[in-house]
């Protein structure tokens, strides 16, 4: 009886990979298909998949929704929220399975083994913001299952390249390295220094055109950064619809910190707010950088708006 469970549920938690959609290059193709049968081989040990499956029930399993990008979106933000449904398990932490060599070639069961144990009933959920920015990501996920339920977390590009600098500013800091201002970065020659690339994570219909290859828009929902850190509630009731969740997450799981500037969350009596590195004041820059920035974004964030067919309030 126990031998039959057990073959239950290695059927169950044994991913399935699907092939991808016909590639012009057929080399390219070949190469894709032999990548896929050395994950499948990697995927089938099945000593590791007795280290996954739980006592109470519970195993580990691929994520059904991935949350892919951006970086310094509002990504944590968003996980952290979904999380207060209880049909979500979340990983804890960025896997970067798809995006790093070394992480892919362990194969689909080490991608398994970094998730988190959770009931049949449950949304698998990972977030890796780098993701949405590497080429290789969209077809790699497709491989893997081509009916991924994708989330996309933007902001303002000027506002993202802001934080971004930001966040590796003060990482420097704290190793007690100096970083050079942001300006050195922006400018080169006396011009805008687009080849940043904080600026190039901000173009996001060029990274989106990668991503709408392999799955139609409808499989991919887009949360209003700005929006969640304003109103947080809105926008994760969009989410609890597209990932077709109850609706269990309300008004009363948020509330505005005034000591940190943003909202926190209160789950059963229980109030916690994201890190201390989250919400950072940027950098004091020109007013005519910033202009030239504004400028710079406002084609590519036509081009966008006219791809996902909405528009947002950016400069």
């Amino acid at each position: 009886m126990a031998a039959f469970l057990l073959g239950a549920v290695l059927l169950i938690v044994q991913p399935q990979i699907v092939p991808s959609r016909p590639a012009i290059n057929s080399k390219a193709e070949t190469s894709a298909q032999s990548v896929q049968r050395e994950l499948l081989k990697k995927t089938s040990q099945k000593n590791d998949f007795k280290e996954n499956i739980h006592s109470n029930g519970t195993c580990r399993q691929l994520p059904q929704t991935i949350i892919i990008g951006v970086r310094k979106g509002g990504t944590r933000a968003l996980l952290e929220m979904l999380s207060l449904h209880p049909d979500i398990a979340a990983a804890e932490s960025e896997v970067h399975f798809f995006d790093w060599e070394d992480h892919y070639r362990n194969g689909l069961q080490w991608y398994i083994n970094q998730m988190p144990f959770s009931y049949p009933h449950q949304i698998t959920v990972e977030k890796t913001p780098a993701y949405f920015t590497s080429p290789k990501v969209p077809e790699r996920v497709y491989n893997m299952n081509q009916s991924m339920r994708l989330l996309l977390i933007l902001r303002d590009p000027s506002e993202r390249v802001l934080s971004d600098y930001t966040q590796v500013f003060y990482n420097h800091m704290q190793k007690h390295k100096p970083y050079p201002s942001i300006e050195q970065f922006l400018i080169k020659d006396g011009e805008l220094n687009v080849d940043y690339k904080a600026i190039n994570r901000s173009l996001y219909y060029i990274h989106m055109q990668n991503w709408l290859k392999y799955f139609p828009l409808d499989h991919i929902h887009i949360v209003d950064g700005d929006k969640l850190i304003k109103d947080p509630f809105p926008e994760i009731e969009k989410v609890e619809r597209f990932l077709k969740l109850s609706p269990q997450i309300n008004a009363s799981n948020f509330y505005f910190n005034k000591t940190k500037g943003f909202y926190c969350l209160r789950d059963s009596g229980r109030e916690r707010c994201l890190h201390e590195s989250k919400g950072r004041a940027h950098p004091q820059v020109d007013t005519w950088l910033l202009e030239k920035l504004h400028e710079y974004f406002h084609e590519p964030n036509k081009k966008f708006f006219e791809l996902v067919d909405r528009t947002f309030d950016w400069h």
